[in-house]
């Protein structure tokens, strides 16, 4: 009888022990994102199923007290039944934590939770006491989650194009190195370059920086994914060519954006480095403005990683037909000739303050010149003054030697006739004492009677 009580005992406790551990919850790991739900499913039907094993074995145990000849048998099944519980019971643990672990392991980029290591730190900070704040910078939106929220409560982008505006929560991506930014140039039609009106003609656009050809739908992904680079760094995109009417190429207005004669998105890749572009039927006649705009595949404006830099786009002026191209002729010339008026204001300012500057500079270098003249015709002057004086001096004190010389030749000269007219005017002393004497004799002779002679004179 004792042993039969105890028998008895055993067989109410150990169904509710199995119901105990029945009860504990299995699976926690695989809650994460509905991952694991399936394994605390399975764990709870598991447990379920042993705890109506368990009820099986109570009431066994039950019978078991009212009759002791069945009592072995309902032992066997009650611990059949505890054997029962405990493997459903580790059969819903261990499928719960299966799917756990393939909840955690699960695609990043369909998780809905931040991943801590893309967290911004500088994001935190609005930027009004950290490098390079200069006065009026506007205070930066701050974060610490990357603004995964920022459009909560707004009208989500979705991929559309919400002409009443949206915010967009798509991180913006990959941006390029300095080196690879975006760049292009307008082939035809070139700058102020007049085409025919209302015939057909190809934009051409030369570009680099961007590999071209990658072109999603613009009506269910626009801005609806990150910019994305190539395995060379550069932006997988497109470009796009808009043209729109001007009131001429001196129009100082902006254009409005919403208005355009032309507009094609270029969804090809570039043949050697060139873009094009058909206008079927060409343009009325007027002035016109061509630009680009480059984006990436989601057809979001290139991102780049500087903020200083060239444009990333091209915009050309040209005129279509005969009238608009004259009148661009005759507003550039009135630009022109008010530049050339200007320049030759500036010219002529120049030209005067050249002139002047000229007149001044040939004033002053008139003045230098003549003062340089001077001083050059004064240096010449004095050059020759002083060659001349040198020369003068030279033929002065050749002049002097010479008219030494000539000097002491016309003091010879002088010297010469002096004694020349002295031994004349003796030679005449002579002639008339000579003659004074004749004539004493003539008169002598007369006198005393007819005797004659001559003396020759004698010198």
């Amino acid at each position: 009888m004792k042993f039969t009580g105890a028998l008895s005992t055993l067989l109410v406790v150990l169904p509710l022990l199995a119901l105990q551990a029945a009860a504990v919850p299995a699976g926690r790991g695989g809650f994460q994102f509905g991952g694991g739900r399936g394994g605390n499913r399975g764990g709870n039907q598991n447990a379920n199923q042993g705890n109506q094993n368990g009820g099986a074995a109570a009431a066994a145990a039950a019978s078991s007290s009212a009759a002791a000849a069945t009592s072995t048998a309902a032992a066997s099944t009650g611990a059949a039944a505890v054997n029962s519980t405990d493997n459903s019971a580790a059969a819903g643990a261990a499928a719960g934590a299966a799917a756990g672990a393939s909840g955690n392991a699960a695609d990043e980029q369909s998780s809905l939770t931040l991943d801590p290591s893309t967290i911004g730190a500088n994001l935190a900070q609005n930027g009004l006491a950290g490098n390079g704040t200069e006065a009026g910078q506007a205070p930066s939106l701050t974060s610490t989650n990357n603004f995964i929220n920022f459009c909560v409560g707004k009208t989500i982008t979705n991929g559309l194009q919400v002409q009443d505006g949206s915010c967009n929560p798509v991180p913006m991506g990959d941006i390029p190195s300095k080196a690879n930014q975006p760049s292009c140039k307008f082939q035809f039609p070139t700058n102020l370059q007049n085409i025919d009106e209302n015939t057909d003609f190809t934009i051409k656009m030369a570009i680099t920086g961007l590999d071209t050809g990658f072109f999603v739908n613009p009506n269910t992904n626009y801005f609806g994914a990150p910019q994305q680079l190539n395995a060379q760094g550069v932006i997988t995109g497109h470009s796009h060519v808009v043209v729109q009417a001007i009131n001429g190429v001196l129009d100082p207005n902006p254009a409005d954006p919403t208005i355009f004669a032309f507009f094609k998105g270029l969804n090809d890749a570039a043949s050697g480095g060139v873009l094009t572009a058909d206008v079927t039927a060409g343009l009325p006649a007027g002035t016109y403005r061509l630009a680009s705009i480059n984006t990436a595949a989601n057809h979001q404006p290139a991102l780049v990683a500087v903020a200083q830099h060239g444009s990333l786009d091209d915009a050309v002026y040209f005129t279509v037909g005969a009238a608009a191209a004259a009148q661009a002729a005759t507003d550039i010339a009135s630009v022109s000739g008010a530049a050339a008026s200007g320049a030759a204001a500036a010219s002529g300012a120049a030209a005067a303050s050249g002139a002047a500057a000229a007149t001044g500079a040939a004033a002053a270098t008139g003045a230098a010149a003549a003062t340089d003249a001077a001083a050059a015709t004064g240096a010449a002057t004095g050059a020759a003054a002083a060659t001349g004086a040198a020369a003068t001096g030279a033929a002065a004190a050749a002049g002097a030697n010479n008219a030494a010389g000539a000097g002491a030749a016309a003091k010879g000269a002088n010297n010469g006739a002096a004694a020349k007219a002295a031994a004349a005017q003796k030679a005449q002393q002579a002639a008339a004492a000579a003659k004074a004497k004749q004539g004493g004799n003539n008169q002598q002779a007369k006198g005393k009677g007819r005797r004659s002679f001559s003396r020759r004179a004698q010198f």
